[in-house]
């Protein structure tokens, strides 16, 4: 079993930044595939970003590509999500995801989730 924790969320201007951790704990973190997910207001889930166990790898979608990265921190078991120029239509709950075998570039796959972490974005 894997748990994780996210932080970090908040209220934010639009043009502002935030950066979200998530904490893991309970199975060696370098052997996992990372992605972060999120969740607006009546819409389903979707992808974010993700990240290979060593870090040497990263994708994103393409509404937060270049506003937002994602990193990692095998020493201290934390995935980061550092987000920029945020927008209005970024405000969601953040989740955090784990997988051994995860498709990096899809987000799918993912076998642990956190309970997510509020982003509001003002307009």
């Amino acid at each position: 079993q894997v748990q994780l924790v996210e932080s970090g969320g908040g209220l934010v201007q639009a043009g502002g930044a935030l950066r979200l951790s998530c904490a893991a704990s309970g199975r060696t973190f370098s052997l996992l595939k990372m992605g972060w997910f999120r969740q607006a207001p009546g819409k389903e889930r979707e992808f974010v970003a993700a990240i290979s166990q060593s870090g040497g790898s990263t994708y994103y979608a393409d509404s937060v590509k270049g506003r937002f990265t994602i990193s990692r921190d095998n020493l201290k078991n934390t995935v980061y999500l550092q987000m920029n120029s945020l927008k209005p239509e970024d405000t969601a709950i953040y989740y955090c995801a784990a997988g051994l075998s995860a498709n990096i570039r899809t987000g799918n796959g993912m076998d642990y989730w956190g309970k997510g972490t509020l982003v509001t974005v003002s307009s």
